[in-house]
């Protein structure tokens, strides 16, 4: 989106709260979108907004970290472990960040120069490091990854990184126990069973992992609990190929993943969900009054489960410039209008309610440039008239 010397960018927060992830200085929910304070973005505009399970990152145009919220195990990069409820610099960051990815309780940095700086908690060996430290607060480099990344991807508890020569690395354990119950008596591949980065065998460039590579094919694997893999195996140990058959016969341009679902975009505009749909987070199906449980132990809750295994085409969604997948919630930029849809609980959805969306509803009168999604709450980057 354009704008004009009369524009102002602003960034706005709502959803859940408990730990200040939302930047407004207290720890109340907010059931519809608010701007954040004067001062809120000291480096100017932010590119990437991104979420975990109780914190925020944002990166600005020039390649400045700022964050806040949860950081109990130091997933905010900031050298301590308290959480932080306004919006503050990242001074252990010294490289210019190009992108972010925020898993449960630890953050990937990806700096211009193709590193991957991380943070966090280490308990499932996600920071991809050698070191046996169950968490670090400050940001550490993954220094087996030998050549330049371009991509960056965090689940739940592991985590996954492209190189500039198409390669796919993935570490940490947060698939392993899966693995091993859908493999017996087979032993498990290095690939979900490592605390530092390994290739993914056949492939060149939360509970699954979803890679989308050049001419359009996207690669899922992992758990197919919920059809987030549309097969019928339940769990798929190496990269199978998603069927253009589903998509309209179409290459996908983009793909995002909430914990449980997939969102992907085709080259002719088109936008497709699938997996897991009982909260309205498909965009497509009637939702139900039961929600997921965001738990201190940092052990996330699932259950009452309505399983949709094939993409359906989302119509209201058609030539999305952006989309953000939270846990199970998402949010999307159509045109130059917000739309929001998925559980709701927390009030993530913006509409001032805490109903699951089953449709993609629009968020007020909102201009949205940036889009971010944390597990349970929402962020924007949007254009006010002065």
């Amino acid at each position: 989106m354009e704008t004009d010397t009369h524009t102002e960018l602003c960034l706005y927060a709502w959803g859940a709260n408990s730990y200040g992830q939302l930047g407004q200085g207290d720890v109340e929910d907010l059931p519809a979108p608010q701007r954040l304070g004067t001062g809120a973005l000291p480096h100017g505009p932010v590119r990437v907004l991104c979420g975990g399970g109780g914190h925020t990152v944002a990166v600005s145009e020039n390649g400045k970290v700022l964050v806040c919220g949860q950081n109990h195990r130091g997933q905010l990069g900031l050298g301590h472990t308290s959480d932080v409820s306004i919006l503050h610099p990242c001074p252990g960051l010294s490289q210019r960040i190009v992108n972010v990815s925020c898993g449960w309780d630890f953050t990937l940095f990806l700096t211009d120069c193709g590193q991957v700086l991380t943070c966090g908690s280490n308990a499932f060996g996600q920071l991809g490091v050698a070191q046996k430290s169950t968490h670090s607060a400050e940001p550490v480099l993954v220094e087996s990854l030998g050549e330049p990344v371009v991509s960056v991807a965090a689940g739940l508890r592991h985590a996954l990184a492209v190189t500039n020569t198409g390669c796919v690395y993935q570490w940490g354990l947060g698939l392993l126990t899966q693995a091993k119950r859908a493999l017996v008596p087979n032993s498990v591949p290095p690939h979900l069973n490592s605390q530092v980065p390994v290739r993914v065998p056949e492939l060149l460039s939360n509970f699954h992992c979803v890679c989308c590579v050049g001419g359009g094919d996207v690669f899922l694997w992992g758990s197919n609990k919920y059809g987030q893999l549309t097969t019928n195996n339940c769990f798929s140990t190496y990269p199978a190929l998603l069927k253009r058959s589903l998509l309209d016969g179409e290459g996908v341009t983009q793909v995002w993943s909430g914990w449980t679902h997939l969102v992907a975009k085709t080259e002719s505009g088109k936008v497709f969900t699938w997996g897991r749909g009982n909260y309205g987070q498909l965009g497509r199906t009637e939702s139900t009054n039961h929600s997921p449980v965001l738990q201190s132990d940092d052990s996330p809750i699932v259950e009452d489960v309505k399983e949709v295994s094939f993409p359906g085409k989302v119509d209201a969604l058609y030539g999305a410039k952006q989309i953000a997948c939270g846990a199970e919630h998402n949010l999307a930029i159509v045109g130059n209008s917000l739309f929001c849809w998925g559980w709701n609980e927390h009030g993530m959805c913006g509409d001032g309610s805490q109903t699951d969306l089953a449709r993609p509803q629009l968020v007020s009168a909102l201009r949205p440039i940036v889009i971010g999604c944390g597990a349970g709450h929402s962020m924007a980057l949007c254009a006010v008239n002065q």
